[in-house]
């Protein structure tokens, strides 16, 4: 049951290669790290892709019905694909073709035939990679979100006390006009606005750091 559990836990890798002999090579080394799912086409591989999600695609460029290079232009227009890193494994070696690969948005370009354990080293950089970027990523949001509430924490205090400014001006301006005519009443109702003023002042902390000097 552990050991279920923990394989649960690996990420998910999916080997797409027209060639059987390359599909279990990859699939051997590969399943000593990872969960393996392997596709013999591209229709394959969009079949899997209907019910899983992978951590990183390693795809075969030359290959029946359609290639790698068109399959990898589906997966970047795809919302929900398009952030699948994915490297490309061919027999091709010419500059050109790798340096299509790369624009079209692949990570990394192997050539077959590969050492196996290279396979497993190149997957396993780019997955550490993809965390990285993903923690940085969220990071950023933390960061973003915080500013913006301490903008929205800031924004309300200033708000609050031009509120109670504006309101100890009132009331000083409605004294110094009755000063001269002005009632035992009315000095209670002054003296009891001023006195709530006041306390709204001292749990809203206004000029709280004057008071300290």
């Amino acid at each position: 049951m552990e050991n279920e559990k923990k394989e649960n836990e690996k990420k998910l890798v999916f080997l797409v290669d027209d060639n059987p002999a390359t599909l279990q090579s990859g699939k051997n080394v590969l399943s000593m790290n990872f969960r393996v799912a392997t596709a013999p086409s591209a229709v394959k591989l969009f079949e899997l892709l209907q019910t899983n999600t992978p951590e990183i695609i390693v795809l075969d460029i030359d290959m029946p019905e359609l290639n790698g290079y068109e399959v990898i232009k589906v997966l970047k227009f795809r919302q929900d694909t398009k952030d699948i890193p994915v490297i490309f494994l061919t027999g091709k070696t010419e500059a050109d073709d790798e340096l299509m690969g790369l624009n079209l948005g692949a990570v990394d370009y192997i050539t077959k035939p590969f050492q196996p354990m290279l396979l497993l080293k190149r997957v396993e950089m780019h997955l550490l990679v993809e965390t990285q970027k993903r923690k940085l990523e969220k990071q950023s949001a933390e960061l973003l979100n915080y500013s913006n509430n301490l903008q929205k924490m800031v924004w309300e205090k200033i708000q609050n006390v031009l509120e109670l400014q504006d309101t100890l001006f009132k009331t000083m301006k409605e004294l110094s006009e009755c000063r001269n005519d002005i009632t035992e009443g009315q000095i209670d109702r002054v003296q009891e606005r001023i006195k709530t003023l006041l306390e709204e002042m001292e749990k809203s902390k206004v000029y709280c750091e004057e008071k300290k000097q």
